[in-house]
């Protein structure tokens, strides 16, 4: 958490500076006969005032989110779309994803999670989220299902494991409420500037663009922490998923699959939980793999399988477990 404090104190920075140069333009156009203002760059109090504004903002806004997500994962599963899984569900498709997780619940000596299904995500993706292992829940796409077999699903299930295990889903709930505490900037930022509007020249307008362009950029660094942090994290889980499932084959075929398919999640709050994620569920950013939350697939898939030759698979629909989805809907 130490970089988010650097992020916070660059923005505690940027938002004194956008203060002193409206309180200069705000005095400079004083009537004409007034003394000329000259431009002070260190203010006290504009910075007290600027320091203790932007870490209310962020504080605020982090507590409400992590507060949001106090009943643990089923709050992240719930705001992607995610369905409980039904323990008396005839689908088999759901049935065999329940059973995987409780032979992986078994092989790493972690409580069964609650389990969500993703109905309205063709992509291959999943993602464990919680405090402890004790509320922790394991979120699926119906892409999963539909178009791994047992032994793939089983590899991403370990993945998932991996990270229940090694406490990271805990660090994952507050990169998402630090996010959101900076998030909070730019949203007073276009409160104030629609306030404002028709006004001319209100110093309100000013700092209302200064918070949207200082929250834009303090969201850009914080998903550059978050990509980086994210990124070490899944090399150990995919070693962790081999050593649960003593299967290298089914993970690697996964990732493979993956490759060929896609990942992509479809949600409105897929960017909040992008670190979560098994695969990239963001889709290719213009800044390609600086702000992304995972390592390459070809390094993942090599790291496991070092004969892997280079070409990724298109996944097929398995047909029953279509048919027997459709059938249920």
């Amino acid at each position: 958490m130490i970089y988010f404090a650097i992020s916070v104190v660059c923005i505690i920075a940027a938002v004194y500076i956008a203060s002193v140069l409206i309180v200069y333009g705000t005095q400079a156009n004083r009537p004409s006969g007034s003394p000329p203002t000259e431009l002070v760059l260190w203010d006290p109090a504009i910075f007290l005032y600027a320091a203790l504004g932007t870490l209310s903002v962020v504080i605020i806004g982090s507590v409400y989110k992590i507060a949001a997500l106090a009943k643990g994962g089923s709050a992240v599963a719930e705001s992607l779309g995610g369905r409980l899984l039904s323990p008396n569900t005839a689908d088999p498709g759901e049935r065999q994803l329940r059973n995987v997780i409780e032979e992986m619940a078994i092989a790493s000596g972690m409580p069964v999670p609650r389990i969500y299904v993703l109905d309205d995500e063709p992509g291959i993706n999943a993602f464990a989220a919680g405090h402890t292992p004790g509320d922790a829940a394991i979120g699926v796409t119906r892409g999963c299902m539909t178009l791994l077999n047992r032994d793939e699903l089983q590899g991403i299930i370990g993945h998932e494991f991996s990270h229940i295990a090694n406490g990271d889903m805990r660090l994952d709930l507050r990169i998402m409420g630090v996010l959101f505490g900076i998030v909070c900037l730019a949203v007073i930022g276009q409160v104030l500037l629609y306030s404002s509007r028709g006004r001319g020249r209100n110093p309100l307008l000013f700092l209302g663009l200064a918070l949207i362009v200082i929250g834009a950029i303090g969201v850009f660094f914080g998903r550059l922490i978050q990509a980086a942090l994210s990124r070490q994290r899944e090399f150990l889980a995919d070693a962790s998923a081999v050593q649960f499932t003593r299967n290298p084959a089914g993970l690697s075929a996964a990732l493979q699959k993956l490759g060929g398919t896609g990942s992509q999640v479809k949600s409105a709050h897929a960017g909040e939980a992008s670190h979560m994620f098994f695969g990239n569920g963001m889709g290719t950013s213009f800044l390609g793999a600086t702000l992304a939350t995972h390592p390459p697939l070809a390094e993942r898939i090599r790291a496991i399988d070092p004969s892997w030759d280079g070409n990724f698979h298109q996944g097929t629909v398995r047909v029953a477990a279509a048919l027997s989805h459709l059938g249920s809907a």
